[in-house]
């Protein structure tokens, strides 16, 4: 996979992509990343990328000029026969909340862009004309979004083929099958006087992988009860969720 990630503050991204997961993908091939200043696609002294908004009101606004520019320049260069249809992200709180949904559907593509928002937000012709989505990482406002930006790169990166040291291991992450992971542990068997499951030393995998599922269940329905409604459960594990809101209710 090929991202190219278009922003003001290209420093921001050296050493988050020159260790841990971004690293083991660039070393194995299967990541190609392109970090783009925008202010080298202005034109003049100051190199300007924002102005006021027109009909007043506080803040900048990102111009359309120099991320049009760049993002084309970058496209052209890249396929000079003609650009194929790639996914323009741009990273804005007014996005689409993220998902797992998102990452997974992002990660069969061979080539993404990246547009950093900043300041009070970009001219609304980069929104309807350039990016084909708008993504945003929460319902919270940060100061651009080159954080939201390592975010999804992240997101991304880790469901490539190859790219975790297991294959399984993105298959059993929270939100990967719609509901939050069941909880791990690892040796000492007992640590101050907190012991490890017995079910999860019996060796017996199907009570095992029942009791995940189980822990699961019973965590989504503890911390996000909204996962619940989406999520594809069978009858048996319905009833298992009704239990629980009965025990609830009588409490």
């Amino acid at each position: 996979m090929r991202i190219d990630i278009f922003t003001i503050f290209p420093q921001m991204f050296e050493s988050p992509f020159n260790s841990g997961i971004f690293r083991r993908a660039l070393e194995r091939n299967l990541l190609e990343i392109h970090i783009h200043n925008i202010r080298d696609y202005t034109h003049d002294k100051h190199n300007t990328v924002d102005d006021y908004p027109y009909g007043g009101g506080p803040g900048m606004v990102f111009k359309p000029g120099p991320v049009f520019e760049a993002v084309e320049t970058v496209k052209n260069a890249a396929y000079p026969e003609g650009s194929p249809d790639i996914p323009v992200i741009l990273l804005t709180p007014q996005g689409n909340l993220l998902s797992q949904k998102i990452a997974d559907n992002l990660s069969r593509q061979s080539h993404l862009m990246l547009v950093c928002g900043h300041y009070e937000g970009v001219d609304e012709r980069i929104t309807e004309r350039l990016a084909t989505i708008s993504i945003s990482i929460g319902d919270y406002v940060l100061s651009g979004g080159e954080l939201p930006a390592m975010v999804l790169a992240d997101t991304v990166i880790r469901l490539i083929p190859g790219v975790l040291g297991s294959g399984l291991s993105s298959l059993d992450d929270s939100h990967a099958a719609g509901l939050l992971e069941y909880p791990q542990y690892t040796r000492p068997e007992s640590f101050r006087g907190w012991n490890v499951p017995e079910i999860l030393l019996s060796g017996n995998h199907a009570e095992i992988a029942r009791w995940r599922r189980e822990q699961s269940l019973l965590r989504t329905y503890k911390w996000r009860p909204d996962l619940l409604e989406r999520a594809n459960l069978t009858q048996t594990e319905r009833d298992f969720i009704r239990q629980l809101q009965q025990s609830q209710e009588m409490v």
